[in-house]
């Protein structure tokens, strides 16, 4: 039968780690060490529990069924601090009935930061880094995140001044810098490709994570857009649209092995996405479980 492949997927974004599993209707959960936060949580990876936030994308199980074992670890590393859960806001009462019940069970209360988002919110999570907010296709309501760092930058008509100056200008209140915005990461999954057309800044962010669920003619462009999933039919014509430095494709389907995924990308995908492609699949023949 074959040695089953590593239960974690890792690859290299540039700057980011990217690390986790995800498997399309079984478990997505996939843990960016570099920002301190994870998305989704269909499997319980260990490295993620001790992260401040998670980004929830829906509701189905395949990406939160393992949240309070992942709380649970927690109080087993010792994390002393709530998570905060950053999700649809229609998903948070349920969030909460579902937590209560299962504290219940444990005999323990397993208590979180709730963040409630709808499209179009954006949130600070640290001095120079911010979560927004968008919209995604799918059955359930659903999200997608960008995360943006917004920097100052000394305007053109000021680039004369000395350092002491600039400081003098900014005691007066003069609006000596514009502010600067980089799109560090995208995260979209379980949506039609109608989301890169809504929201065609993915397309430049420096790292767009973005699901992929079907890649042949195994299954059409009507089944994959009735469940509200991107078939790699679609992707390809937005090729030479991706700006991104890094395209991390991953939520593929169970009717693939990882080993097809990797070759079928690698023939299908032309040189101007394929030099940015990071597959986010294991090497091997097995998916993990």
């Amino acid at each position: 039968m074959g040695k089953p492949s590593d239960v974690l997927t890792t690859v290299e974004a540039g700057r980011l780690t990217i690390r986790g599993v995800s498997l399309g209707g079984v478990y997505t959960s996939l843990h960016v060490p570099e920002l301190d936060l994870f998305f989704d949580v269909g499997f319980p990876v260990r490295q993620a529990a001790s992260a401040g936030s998670l980004f929830i994308s829906h509701g189905h199980v395949d990406h939160i069924g393992a949240l309070a074992t992942v709380l649970g670890l927690r109080g087993l590393v010792g994390v002393r601090q709530k998570l905060r859960i950053f999700l649809p806001a229609a998903l948070a009462p349920h969030i909460e009935e579902l937590l209560l019940a299962v504290s219940r069970l444990h005999h323990w209360p397993l208590e979180v930061d709730l963040v409630p988002m709808e499209p179009g919110m954006e949130v600070r999570l640290r001095n120079d880094l911010f979560v927004r907010a968008f919209r995604t296709y799918h059955p359930v309501p659903s999200l997608g995140f960008g995360f943006v760092t917004k920097l100052k930058k000394l305007k053109p008509a000021f680039g004369h001044l000395s350092g002491p100056e600039i400081a003098e200008g900014r005691k007066a209140g003069l609006a000596l810098f514009d502010e600067v915005e980089r799109i560090e990461l995208a995260y979209a999954t379980d949506t039609l490709p109608l989301v890169l057309e809504r929201e065609p800044w993915l397309l430049s962010s420096r790292v767009l994570i973005l699901e992929c669920t079907f890649l042949d003619g195994r299954k059409s462009i009507a089944d994959a857009r009735a469940g509200c999933h991107i078939h790699l039919d679609e992707l390809l014509p937005f090729a030479d649209r991706f700006r991104n430095e890094h395209l991390v494709l991953m939520h593929f389907s169970q009717i693939y092995r990882p080993s097809d995924v990797h070759r079928i990308l690698a023939e299908r995908c032309p040189v101007s996405m394929s030099n940015i492609l990071r597959v986010f699949a294991p090497t091997g023949d097995y998916w993990p479980g």
